[in-house]
């Protein structure tokens, strides 16, 4: 049984907005066995938008539209919906009164225009929206299922999960069910890590393993089907054993964890604290650390040095260090490191030192050069780091390399 989602809007086309609703919807459909085989955009046209639902409804089973139902003249969903199956808008007088409670509630009297929105297509199920005032829209006819949904994200979320999921659970015969799982490492490129991987893992035909790299690291994607959930969850489980057995010191968590979650949380675990010093971060590594809820419990405070003269007053970096190795050097970051553990009175204290470029690179010394280091009771460790010419990736990098270095002096992972 094939799916096929369908975007739609001339933002998404022109880039101005980046499509996180067909995503989640896929990511909710392989939950309960629907498999996604096409994904289609479209800009605000009606006859280009009806020729993509034809398309749409020639090879797939069920086609899910996001975009498109709202009441201004460029939301042209339902005039495509209804030239496609041949049906007219028809007025619904419960939806109207839906629509004038909600905006009554707000203390707002309700816009003429928004009347728009109680015209669906004849004979159309409606999903109910709880927070907006765009209802969904189901057609069942000749053995194919068409919905349209919202284009507002929280919106589409919501009738996703508390509407079409159980029409389609209930209007469908199944065909299995599909288990998921992603395993996040860092601190290994994507080659090094399948070199670990792929010559000694024993995976069956029907489950497959993705490496999906990102400057934070690389994902190992599990995807694994199977008759019953049961049987999903086993060979999903199966795998995961070997990958953990295989590369289990690279990764941090696992679906939606965070390192900085993970850091946070090993430090809440122990009762430790934290400390940041930054140079070409300026702040990044602070800001992704308290990113996380709870965090004035395990950090303490972060500085900026950025200039030579500020880690010397504010960390205590003894000169002679700066001038004979230099800012950037590993012996400067392990000093900052420990300045910052000593003044801060932390558990650890983590530097980050570099050149983000574009400029002040040199043979030596080239754009993307970082060092990083964290002192602990076990002493400073500092590690030395070669990235891109790009500043901002260099930035980010650097800030995920720290987090990684963190995470294994709390758990004394050489």
């Amino acid at each position: 049984m094939d799916v096929e989602l369908i975007s739609i809007g001339d933002e998404i086309i022109t880039g101005h907005t980046i499509d996180t609703n067909t995503p989640y919807i896929a990511r909710r459909l392989a939950e309960i066995g629907l498999n996604v085989a096409y994904r289609t955009a479209v800009g605000d046209d009606l006859l280009r938008m009806e020729e993509i639902i034809h398309q749409a409804l020639k090879r797939a089973d069920v086609i899910i539209a996001t975009g498109g139902l709202g009441p201004t003249d460029d939301d042209i969903t339902k005039k495509a919906i209804v030239k496609v199956f041949k049906r007219n808008l028809v007025f619904h007088e419960d939806v109207l009164e839906d629509l004038k409670k909600r905006f009554a509630a707000r203390g707002i009297e309700m816009p003429s225009i928004n009347q728009n929105q109680a015209l669906l297509p004849q004979g159309a199920v409606y999903l109910p929206n709880r927070i907006g005032s765009a209802v969904g829209i189901v057609i069942a006819e000749e053995g194919k299922i068409f919905a349209s949904l919202p284009g507002v994200p929280r919106e589409m979320e919501i009738i996703t999960d508390e509407e079409l999921i159980p029409y389609l659970q209930a209007h469908l015969v199944m065909p299995g069910h599909i288990k998921i799982h992603k395993l996040k490492t860092t601190g290994i490129f994507e080659s090094a890590l399948a070199e670990k991987i792929a010559p000694f893992i024993k995976l069956p035909e029907h489950v497959r393993l993705a490496y999906l790299p990102s400057f934070s690291g690389v994902d190992l994607r599990i995807i694994a089907p199977g008759g019953t959930k049961e049987a999903a969850e086993k060979s999903a489980g199966n795998a995961i054993k070997q990958l953990r057995e295989l590369a289990g010191k690279y990764i941090y968590g696992e679906n939606e964890d965070t390192l900085e979650g993970v850091v946070g949380k090993l430090l809440t675990e122990r009762n430790q604290t934290v400390a940041t010093a930054e140079s070409c971060t300026a702040g990044l590594l602070a800001g992704k650390i308290t990113n996380i809820p709870g965090s004035s419990n395990y950090f303490c405070q972060g500085v900026v040095t950025y200039s030579n003269q500020s880690k010397i007053d504010l960390l205590g970096v003894p000169k002679d260090i700066i001038e004979k190795h230099g800012a950037v050097s590993a012996e400067t970051a392990e000093a900052m490191a420990a300045g910052i553990k000593e003044k801060a009175n932390a558990d650890y204290g983590v530097a980050v030192t570099g050149i983000a470029g574009p400029d002040g690179g040199t043979d030596e010394k080239p754009v993307g050069t970082v060092f990083i280091a964290v002192a602990s009771s076990n002493g400073v460790v500092s590690a030395k780091h070669s990235f891109s010419k790009d500043r901002k990736s260099n930035r980010g990098r650097s800030v995920y390399a720290a987090l990684e270095m963190l995470r294994r002096a709390i758990l004394e992972i050489k």
